[in-house]
């Protein structure tokens, strides 16, 4: 159902499988991008890519929104997973589409229950691996 203050529609393979990735952990990370008026997946991650495989999959110069499934042992050495909601909007994209991106955000994060952490990250930098670890003790 599109929103009234984005205009932009969530299909429902975007939710489905996102709780693929959340209840049976298929996927280790997924990419979504905004095409016409909807949010449509854009690439799917192997449970075996890491977090490099996920950066790279993002464009340099274009917005997106994504999920990573992250794997790793706390202080007190127990294996904990958590979910990070990243909206990527880097520096060099076109305002207009950061403007689509950011005014759609809030309501497409809704659609996924289950999300632990939310990244706002305009360049490599802001969403380094020791950030996402450091985000996730």
């Amino acid at each position: 159902m599109a929103n009234a203050a984005s205009g932009m529609a969530v299909l429902d393979e975007c939710k489905l499988k996102f709780l693929e990735l959340k209840a049976k952990r298929n996927y280790r990370f997924i990419v979504f991008k905004i095409e016409g008026q909807q949010v449509v997946v854009e690439k799917l991650g192997n449970p075996e890519e890491n977090y490099d495989d996920f950066t790279n999959s993002l464009p340099a110069d274009e917005c997106r929104y994504a999920v990573f499934d992250l794997d790793f042992i706390t202080t007190e050495n127990c294996q904990k997973s958590k979910i990070f909601f990243i909206a990527w909007s880097p520096d060099t994209s076109k305002v207009r589409m950061k403007m689509v991106y950011a005014s759609s955000k809030d309501r497409f994060k809704r659609e996924l229950d289950g999300i632990q952490v939310e990244l706002q990250a305009t360049d490599p930098s802001e969403m380094s691996f020791d950030i996402i670890k450091s985000r996730a003790l």
